[in-house]
């Protein structure tokens, strides 16, 4: 999200070069940077006692493609409280024990998704308003409905190479 004017005290900003970040949007007036920092989400691997992943689909993200569950830390949230709750939101399951694996940044929507392997117990899913479809899959299978570049397929990739001891 762009910033043009001062959250504090409303005037109008202009760039400054602030150190060795470049030229960043400055109010001169209160003398205030402001960065353009990523909005930080998690994305998580859902993964079940018989080596089951979730995946899911969400009409507004693709109609398509399968993905892994994912949404964003609010406010007052950790990144681990997060992973929590989204999987409970989404479907329905508890979160047992949870890794984290790495981070991405996704460019086009300047998010920066942190990356978990979460093991729940397999039970029946209560799904949210916003998924579509929701469906346990083998590993084999998942690796297969992942789209190929994509940021849930390259966390699935990760976390099954980093922890297959965990499985």
């Amino acid at each position: 999200m762009d910033i043009n004017y001062c959250q504090v005290c409303g005037e109008k900003l202009t760039l400054k070069q602030i150190g060795d970040e470049g030229m960043i949007p400055f109010c001169e007036t209160c003398q205030k940077p402001y960065f353009k920092s990523p909005a930080p989400c998690v994305l998580v691997v859902v993964i079940n006692e018989y080596n089951e992943v979730v995946l899911l689909k969400q009409d507004y993200v693709s109609k398509t493609h399968w993905g892994l569950i994912a949404g964003f830390i609010t406010e007052g949230e950790n990144a681990e409280d997060t992973v929590i709750r989204e999987v409970k939101e989404e479907t329905g399951l508890n979160v047992k024990s949870y890794k984290y694996i790495s981070s991405y940044h996704q460019s086009q929507r300047n998010l920066l998704m942190l990356g978990y392997l979460a093991h729940v117990q397999k039970a029946e899913f209560i799904k949210s308003c916003e998924v579509d479809q929701i469906n346990w899959f083998s590993i084999n299978d998942a690796i297969l409905n992942l789209r190929e570049g994509s940021m849930g397929k390259q966390l699935f990739e990760a976390a099954m190479s980093r922890f297959e001891d965990l499985l």
